[in-house]
């Protein structure tokens, strides 16, 4: 089920490259479905915020603490500090990472405060955010604040 999951996410990203945007996709499931999915929206709306784990938040609308509770987030890249805190604050058990290599986001704060995380080094992620940085690098210096 995990990698059905994960494939939305990827199939998230890809939209967000077909965009022009960045390739970060994903999405949350609750009870083995998917509420909410996204993908990176900071080229295509202006936006300072919608990362790939902020707008699949943002498109499962307002939900009660429990479904948080009971959700697992998928991204395919490490979650970066501002989607960590948003993680942390909806008190999401369960992260499950596409790659961290390209960028290595707060793994150890979302371990920290008793969130489980898993890294799969999927090659597809990898792959699709090598080939961004290598064509886009300063879309992407901006998007990790550098």
């Amino acid at each position: 089920m995990s990698n059905l999951f994960m494939q939305a996410a990827i199939e998230e990203a890809r939209r967000g490259l077909a965009e022009g945007g960045i390739p970060i996709g994903s999405v949350i499931a609750y009870r083995g479905e998917i509420i909410g999915r996204g993908h990176n929206q900071r080229v295509q709306k202006g936006s300072a915020i919608l990362h790939g784990e902020m707008d699949a938040l943002e498109n499962a609308g307002r939900q009660t603490a429990d479904v948080y509770r009971e959700s697992v987030l998928y991204t395919t890249l490490s979650p970066c500090a501002m989607c960590s805190g948003t993680i942390l604050l909806y008190g999401i058990p369960r992260v499950v990472i596409g790659e961290n290599q390209s960028f290595m986001g707060e793994e150890e704060l979302l371990i920290s405060r008793g969130v489980e995380v898993e890294v799969l080094q999927d090659p597809e992620c990898l792959d699709m955010m090598r080939r961004f940085i290598a064509e886009q690098p300063h879309l992407w210096n901006e998007d990790i604040g550098v």
